[in-house]
């Protein structure tokens, strides 16, 4: 069983939440995580999926804003061991539901192309045309809430 968690900036959670985006999302591509960052994300909301028997940090994902109206999801990232039971998915309604809470009424997100299908079947729509960012193509895509 899954359960879906806020994470405190600064937490030992955060620190393993950070670790987590790290090892899935830029080790593979040879990217480091800049320390510099922390400081922004101390305005972020954060989210974490943790494995209920054991409390282990199983996914994440990070929700930062950009105005009053728009909030963007980044670095979503789920354990490669627990890829495909559904966490990206819960992990997602879950911030949209935050999102809303929160006062958002748009999500934004820069989707490599290798996921934006899986963001379209949740109701993600690509907006503009698609751009380079550190050598990978990513397409812009957007959800009201």
């Amino acid at each position: 069983m899954k359960k879906m968690i806020d994470v405190d900036f600064g937490s030992s959670r955060y620190d393993e939440l950070v670790e987590l985006r790290y090892k899935v999302l830029l080790e593979p591509l040879g990217l480091k995580f800049l320390d510099s960052f922390r400081d922004k994300e101390a305005a972020y909301l954060h989210i974490g999926c943790i494995e209920s028997l054991d409390g282990k940090l199983v996914g994440g994902l990070i929700l930062a804003p950009v105005n009053d109206k728009e909030i963007r999801m980044m670095q979503v990232a789920v354990e490669p061991v627990y890829q495909g039971e559904g966490i990206g998915r819960q992990l997602v309604a879950y911030a949209e539901k935050r999102a809303k809470e929160a006062g958002y009424s748009k999500i934004v997100m820069h989707a490599m192309l290798s996921v934006v299908h899986f963001y379209e079947k949740l109701g993600y729509k690509q907006e503009g045309d698609l751009f380079a960012e550190q050598g990978l193509t990513f397409a812009k895509m957007v959800k009201k809430l």
